[in-house]
């Protein structure tokens, strides 16, 4: 029996999730349902923090810069005061999702923070990239605050949670989750027959 489609979890503040989000489909040979959860929601969940706010930043920040490279992708800008809240980003990323624009919207609010160096807290700039995919500024904005909007998020969360998600870049394929950009090819594998996938 085939697999079902594989499941991408990102969220728009993760850098390492960008660089996953950029190169899935490429790496896995097939499409990749992309699904917006609040990373900082599942932190939270498992008593965790992100990296960002340790010593460990800067290396992490190095090789994020030295993948990039790898992959063939543009060189890394990094938005200012990163990491912002993106709470409303990941809101505006179920909306979109929600108006069959999910997955160019995400890839263009990747692209717009971790190529230009926007800051994805501030809502002109959510704006924007959703103009930029067809997606009206006016609807964006009101769907920020609409409850409907909010607890898809929140939903969307907890199930990823349910499903042993730890964090992001985190990739589903049937019961397996594959935690990191760097497990791809390994999660490639799975779908290819020609690895454990261990």
């Amino acid at each position: 029996m085939p697999l079902a489609t594989p499941i991408l979890y990102f969220d728009l503040g993760s850098p390492y999730a960008y660089l996953a989000v950029e190169r899935a489909e490429a790496v896995v040979g097939m499409g990749v349902c992309l699904q917006p959860v609040l990373l900082g929601a599942i932190f939270a969940q498992r008593g965790w923090g992100s990296w960002s706010q340790t010593p460990a930043r800067e290396k992490h920040i190095a090789e994020i810069e030295r993948r990039a490279k790898a992959y063939g992708l543009p060189d890394v800008r990094w938005p200012p005061a990163w990491p912002a809240n993106t709470l409303k980003a990941m809101r505006a990323a179920v909306w979109a999702d929600e108006q069959g624009s999910g997955r160019t919207f995400a890839r263009a609010a990747f692209r717009a923070a971790f190529v230009q160096g926007q800051d994805l807290g501030e809502i002109d700039v959510l704006a924007e990239v959703g103009e930029s995919v067809g997606l009206h500024a006016k609807d964006l904005a009101a769907a920020l605050e609409a409850e409907g909007v909010k607890n898809s998020l929140k939903r969307a969360t907890a199930d990823a949670l349910a499903e042993g998600v730890r964090g992001v870049p985190s990739l589903r394929i049937g019961a397996r989750v594959f935690y990191g950009d760097d497990r791809l090819v390994e999660a490639a594998s799975v779908l290819t027959g020609d690895g454990s996938g261990r």
